[in-house]
């Protein structure tokens, strides 16, 4: 796979990377630390010696100190190695540790804050457009997303449904993660409908046949392994009644297209919609992990059913941002952002849309998402309208 600048800044201290799997974790650490010592605990032969004998990790210190970084690759198959790792840090604070991960599940069992304050907790994220300059393509990304493993594969659609399968074999049905594996594609499948939108885990209980409960435990499941997240309600200082149910997003557009199902009743528009505003989304959440600063994302929707799709809200700034899946704006499209600017006139009101224009309708910035996307980077604000 060619190797393609990221965003990401790692810290100087030990860290954990986290990302799903085909993000590039184990590409970039090769590529910035080529001198380190590995372990791929994906190796049966290491998996086997470090999960059987943790100590085996301060043996390998003691004759690798001259190198001093030690990555260990998706540290999660071999969680008691963190006794060790949070013992070596204390004895020899001159070694920096890299763990990679796919998955937090085990970690949670095991605890990850016995290294707290002894490891930050870092993210690798799938590709920012502006990391692939003039290599991204809005049409691409809404097709196939922006996994490192697909974007570059010969037929990226073959690589994502065998990625889906990957992730159904190893990470879910052989950890034992669930009882019933049938019943867990199903509910890929029906919680693919709710994908930008509000997550009613009754509603897809109901269309997988499957307890409410046994949906919270699935919806976990995909947290834990990283494909999925939820954005909840936006609610400080409320002046209407707001929803209370989360929105629900896969964490790559192209994984959630082809898990979605296709049929005569399924419009593409809608799903192009939908994976256009996980795209954004997505991009935002990198945007948030690489400038690491305290900057949080929700919705909002009232009971009555007013709602702006993303708001953006931290020490960077307070945007209310609508995506459209259109060629055009007109003024009733942006009547949500107007009416959440009434109830919070602090916020910068953005809408995103599929048109080539920069336009200002009643005071909010419409920019084409292709130029927003491209722009997007750590470095950088989101834009302001400063004259409303």
């Amino acid at each position: 796979m060619e190797f393609i600048q990221r965003y990401f800044t790692p810290p100087k201290q030990s860290f954990f990377l986290f990302g799903p799997r085909g993000t590039g974790k184990s590409l970039w650490v090769k590529h910035v630390y080529p001198s380190a010592h590995r372990i791929d605990l994906l190796d049966p032969e290491a998996f086997r010696i470090y999960a059987s004998r943790p100590e085996r990790l301060g043996e390998i210190a003691g004759v690798h100190l001259g190198k001093r970084i030690i990555i260990i690759d998706e540290v999660q198959k071999a969680p008691g190695l963190l006794s060790m790792v949070h013992k070596l840090i204390e004895e020899e604070r001159s070694i920096q540790f890299i763990l990679t991960g796919s998955s937090a599940r085990k970690l949670k069992r095991t605890g990850v804050d016995l290294l707290a304050g002894r490891a930050m907790l870092k993210t690798l994220h799938p590709f920012m457009a502006a990391e692939l300059g003039i290599k991204f393509r809005l049409k691409k990304a809404l097709e196939d997303g922006l996994l490192p493993l697909v974007w570059g594969a010969e037929n990226p659609q073959q690589v994502l449904h065998a990625y889906l399968g990957l992730y159904l074999k190893e990470e879910v049905q052989t950890e034992g993660l669930v009882r019933r594996i049938g019943d867990f594609g199903r509910f890929l499948e029906a919680i693919s409908f709710s994908h930008a939108a509000v997550l009613n885990t009754s509603n897809v209980a109901r269309e997988c046949q499957v307890g409410a409960r046994t949906v919270q435990g699935y919806v976990e499941i995909l947290q834990d392994l990283l494909l999925g997240f939820t954005l909840p309600v936006f609610t400080k200082r409320a002046k209407r009644e707001t929803a209370s149910h989360p929105k629900f997003y896969f964490f790559d557009a192209g994984v959630f297209r082809a898990i979605r199902p296709k049929g005569p009743l399924d419009q593409p528009t809608e799903m192009e919609g939908a994976a256009l505003e996980g795209l954004v989304v997505q991009h935002l959440r990198a945007w948030i992990a690489y400038r690491a600063k305290k900057n949080d994302l929700y919705y909002w929707r009232t009971r009555s059913g007013v709602e702006v799709d993303v708001v953006l809200y931290g020490e960077d700034g307070f945007w209310a941002i609508e995506v459209k899946n259109s060629s055009k704006v007109y003024p009733h499209d942006i009547r949500s952002l107007v009416a959440f600017r009434q109830d919070y006139p602090q916020c910068n009101t953005l809408m995103l849309y599929r048109g080539a224009e920069r336009l200002k309708i009643n005071g909010v910035l419409c920019l084409p998402a292709e130029e927003f996307l491209k722009q997007l980077s750590p470095g950088s604000l989101l834009p302001t309208l400063t004259n409303r």
